[in-house]
């Protein structure tokens, strides 16, 4: 996304998730200020958790990540969420993975087709959820 990042994560030990964002934002601000003679915070704020509490819940967080760069019309059609270079959702069609476990949620579909029609069934709701979310507050 161009002004946010999503990740899924399993945390593994205690503080994980927390160590591992903060040396990504770190290092990618002081990569990025490197990069382009700035100095300074590149990041408006901290990292923003939510606790998935059941299959369930996962299954659809996971949905919404890969719908978003659809649903947000950073890309235009499904055939380009498939080639998008910024997403993890063409991994779970390429076989395996050097960076993402992609068993997790693959294990819940008993083909990559009925992942593909799981995920891409809720294009049209979510593109409408996202023209809404400013009415709500946090």
């Amino acid at each position: 996304m161009p002004n946010h990042v999503h990740f899924l994560m399993k945390e593994l030990e205690k503080n994980g998730i927390s160590r591992f964002m903060s040396n990504f934002q770190n290092s990618y601000a002081k990569y990025l200020n490197l990069k382009t003679n700035r100095t300074g915070s590149l990041f408006q704020s901290m990292f923003k958790a939510v606790r998935i509490e059941s299959d369930e819940q996962l299954i659809h967080v996971c949905r919404y990540i890969h719908l978003n760069p659809l649903t947000s019309y950073v890309i235009r059609d499904v055939d380009g969420l498939e080639r998008y270079p910024w997403s993890s959702y063409p991994e779970y069609f390429k076989g395996i993975s050097d960076l993402i476990d992609t068993n997790l949620i693959s294990d819940f579909f008993p083909s990559k087709k009925e992942f593909r029609k799981f995920t891409l069934d809720q294009v049209d709701y979510q593109r409408q959820l996202d023209k809404i979310k400013h009415l709500s507050l946090e």
